[in-house]
């Protein structure tokens, strides 16, 4: 059986649809005797095996998108991940990113896994093997490590510059942009725990119980004691770490419920949700 000459302009073709480099795609199209389909599957083999020589590294670098529906009454938080700053930095992957986060809202995905089996594009390539595909042509570990979803009365979306870290704040009703942007700020940048004692994890709470009972005997103090201590450095845990009774940080006289409270007294702070590549 003959083979197919392969041109620079077939290699181009197949260059701009997947990104591969040009001796990558002109090996693909003599391997596929010049079928683009093939040859694309041909890719996406390779980046299946580069993915697995790289399963064990690790991808910390990447891009954080919030995004909310039209409506602002639903968001996503999606974290792409890469191995290094050059290639979150690359416009192309933040093209990926973003669709990637778009998808999840428009099909209101609220975990990695729904994310990852979630049609990519119109040719059936799921989002799974998107990233596959992509480990291939760029040769760093590609994933996805966060979904999460949040609705709400009104969701705002906040995207620190770089994308490094995300946040979004739903609140009890719209008309308060500012007050949504002022908390979803707050999230970013002071990565509450929860959103109050009562939402708090139990076993968070134990182990600071058990963090401060042990701190307390260590300072010599008697076991009965040391439990009201414990006690009191959990309360003291609350208002630090839970983001109602955090301090506002754009005014330290008013804790972050008061802040809300004196916009609207019916206007109640519902859930958030953060994501950081670094904490």
């Amino acid at each position: 059986m003959s083979t197919m000459a392969i041109t620079a302009a077939d290699v181009n073709k197949l260059r701009q649809i997947t990104g591969a480099g040009m001796m990558d795609c002109k090996k693909a199209l003599t391997e596929a005797n010049g079928d683009f389909d093939a040859a694309i599957d041909f890719l996406r083999k390779q980046g299946q095996k580069v993915a697995a020589k790289r399963a064990d590294r690790d991808a910390s670098e990447g891009l954080v998108i919030a995004m909310t529906s039209a409506d602002a009454t639903r968001g996503v938080l999606v974290c792409t991940n890469c191995e290094t700053d050059f290639v979150a930095k690359n416009a192309d992957f933040l093209a990926m990113a973003e669709r990637i986060a778009g998808i999840a809202l428009e099909k209101n995905l609220d975990s990695i896994d729904a994310l990852k089996s979630a049609a990519y594009d119109s040719n059936g390539l799921s989002v799974a093997e998107k990233l596959i595909e992509q480990t291939g042509v760029i040769g760093e570990k590609i994933d996805v490590s966060a979904c999460h979803a949040l609705t709400a009365g009104f969701v705002y979306a906040y995207n620190h510059p770089g994308n490094k870290v995300a946040s979004l704040v739903g609140l009890s009703k719209a008309g308060f942009e500012g007050v949504a942007k002022d908390v979803a700020m707050q999230v970013a940048a002071m990565g509450p725990i929860a959103l109050d004692k009562s939402s708090t994890p139990q076993s968070v709470i134990d182990k600071e119980l058990e963090i401060g009972k042990e701190l307390a005997i260590q300072e010599g103090k008697p076991a009965d004691m040391a439990e009201k201590i414990a006690v009191g450095r959990l309360n003291k845990f609350f208002k630090e770490s839970t983001l109602l009774a955090q301090e506002f940080i754009k005014d330290n006289k008013l804790s972050v419920e008061q802040y809300v409270k004196n916009a609207d007294k019916d206007l109640a702070v519902t859930g958030f949700k953060r994501h950081s590549l670094t904490v």
